[in-house]
């Protein structure tokens, strides 16, 4: 099938739904079409009146200066008029996208943000990047480069074609009996231009991908000093990209001059239609001198360029409507999918007990391979619980199902007795802290990273939590102290500070459970001897999830689970699970000789 028969030249549906966007804003959008029709109206009766004028007052038998001056001031009457109204137009027609904008933006964000993470899984960031930025731009040049400017550019055409076949209708077919030409080359403009287009906003989407990994993981990128490798990449990409732009612009560099010498055909054929009537007509009346209808000449040259004027961009600005419906599709078929994690639960608790309980758990982030089969366990309130395991063996996702961040496949997880959806999403997370291994910091102060500008929590609140981590000390002699400004990322913090403040973070929220993983892995010896104490002391009452490969670290906690390959194979104390001579056993064993080497 070709690309022809699969993308219609304007896919109204889409147009269609990119129109609703402007509901808000319903007078603003009607009155910038009014106002189309209204200049379009204007600017024919200019061309009219020195029509008139000419062939009236100035080649007439009597020259009629007084009438001829009323013309003149009523022309510039009008050119005033029009250019007030433009500026008008312009202006409401600009806010109108940019407002659209603002909603589009907010409602990508908002979508964006609310996604399950599996979306963030299989998406680039560049790609979200893409849609919330330049594609939404894309639509703002709908409404205010083409849907708008078009109308009042087909208002213009349609109302200056019927001035021309009302004033002589033989003129104005003469002139335009170059139009199937130039329909023909604008058909094939917008053809060519679309394709380019498209292939212009995959290429965007591309570089972005791109730019944004490659600038993200730029120190693997130099440790292992590959720059000249990724540049190879960058290069094709950027080449990609500069080929569909160019492809563009030399249907551009075709079609416009096309245009004018379609222009000055019609301009050749007008003259010589009009002259050849006026010769007609002098002949007829057997004087020479008779030169009535050479304003016709004079008003057609205006009537024409104002004919072509919208005739040579409006070519353009249907596609600038086809470039807008490709970022719209792009836009939509975000927006279209169901990337929500469900919240139809309204159970809202101001605190958790914090008993968990994992009933016949089974999860797959692909709905085929089982990263969790068949768990079963509980954990009361205020109990600590370690998770063990090889890597891949399913620790992380058990965490990760139990801030509903996904969603099991099959089974149930109950937090005091209530099924998680049944838990207002919001709700059930802010009773949740989690302390990563990957630890990501804002662009910000860092009291501004520990509260996330949560207005409620106070100063000294945070104060008293980086104290029991024993991060206070090294962010008292930060410069600025707590308001010391963080870069993106926390480029300019070490990895353990980093994790301190985000396990600070974690603590100031006052969660009911606690969730640690691996959030000890890159800290020294000296600092985790530091917060041993205060963790102890702070998982008193609360209930705790640790994930950690140093088993030093989790011996006294009150239950520990061993998961391989996502099935649950040893559940008990540290004592229990020793006596069980089985993997935990193996690993701990493992982990003491090396100490004991390493002595």
């Amino acid at each position: 099938m070709s690309d022809k028969t699969q993308q219609p030249f304007l896919d109204f549906g889409l147009l269609k739904r990119i129109i609703r966007l402007a509901d808000p804003y319903k007078l603003v959008f009607y009155s910038s079409m009014f106002m189309a029709i209204l200049l379009a109206l204007i600017a024919t009766c200019r061309p009219l009146i020195i029509i008139y004028a000419i062939d009236h007052y100035i080649t007439a038998k009597e020259f009629d200066f007084e009438s001829l001056k009323l013309s003149a001031i009523l022309l510039v009457a009008l050119l005033i008029i029009e250019s007030f109204l433009r500026y008008i137009f312009n202006y409401i027609t600009a806010w109108l996208g940019q407002s659209i904008v603002k909603d589009m933006r907010l409602r990508v964000y908002d979508h964006v943000v609310h996604s399950r993470l599996k979306y963030f899984d299989n998406t680039p960031i560049g790609t979200s990047t893409t849609r919330t930025i330049t594609d939404i731009e894309a639509i703002n040049d709908t409404f205010s480069e083409g849907l708008i400017s078009i109308t009042a550019d087909f208002m213009t055409i349609v109302t200056i074609f019927s001035a021309m076949l009302w004033v002589n209708w033989k003129v104005a077919l003469a002139s335009l009996a170059v139009m199937p030409l130039l329909l023909w080359f604008t058909r094939w403009f917008q053809e060519g231009v679309k394709k380019s287009f498209q292939e212009e906003r995959t290429q965007i989407a591309k570089l972005n991908a791109f730019l944004q990994e490659h600038i993200t993981g730029m120190r693997i990128i130099q440790i292992f000093g590959v720059e000249q490798k990724e540049r190879a990449k960058f290069q094709v990409i950027n080449g990609a990209l500069r080929d569909a732009t160019v492809r563009g612009i030399w249907y551009y560099s075709l079609f416009f001059p096309a245009v004018e010498v379609c222009l000055a055909v019609a301009i050749g054929c007008m003259v010589w239609m009009a002259s050849n009537q006026i010769l007609g007509h002098a002949a007829f009346n057997h004087n020479p001198l008779d030169i009535r209808g050479v304003g016709i000449i004079s008003g057609f040259l205006l009537l024409i360029n104002m004919l072509f004027r919208p005739l040579r961009f409006i070519a353009d600005k249907v596609n600038v409507i086809q470039r807008g419906i490709v970022a719209a599709e792009r836009v939509f078929k975000l927006l279209d999918k169901d990337e929500f994690i469900p919240n139809n639960g309204t159970y809202a608790p101001k605190n958790f007990e914090g008993k968990i309980s994992f009933e016949h758990v089974w999860f797959a982030y692909n709905n085929e391979d089982y990263i969790l089969k068949d768990i079963n366990f509980e954990l009361k309130a205020g109990e600590t619980l370690a998770i063990v395991g090889a890597t891949g063996s399913g620790k992380t996702s058990t965490i990760s199902i139990l801030g509903r961040f996904y969603d099991i496949t099959k089974g149930s997880i109950k937090i005091d007795d209530t099924d998680l959806r049944d838990y207002e999403l919001s709700a059930l997370r802010s009773k949740i802290s989690v302390v990563l291994q990957d630890v990501f910091l804002f662009a910000g102060s860092v009291y501004e990273n520990i509260t996330l500008r949560n207005e409620s929590i106070t100063r000294e609140q945070v104060i008293h939590a980086a104290k029991l981590v024993g991060a206070h000390t090294f962010i008292s002699k930060l410069p600025g102290g707590y308001d010391y400004l963080v870069m993106e990322r926390g480029a300019t913090l070490s990895m353990g500070q980093r994790q301190l403040i985000s396990f600070v973070r974690a603590l100031v929220f006052n969660p009911g459970i606690l969730i640690l993983d691996e959030a000890t892995s890159s800290i020294d010896t000296e600092s985790e001897q530091l917060i041993q104490h205060a963790i102890e002391e702070l998982v008193k009452g609360r209930t705790s999830i640790v994930i950690a490969h140093r088993l030093s670290t989790i011996r006294h906690a009150h239950k520990i689970m061993v998961l391989d390959k996502g099935e649950l194979k040893e559940f008990g104390t540290h004592e229990q699970l020793l006596r069980q001579n089985g993997y935990y056993k193996h690993l701990y064993d493992m982990q003491f000789i090396k100490q004991k080497e390493a002595v």
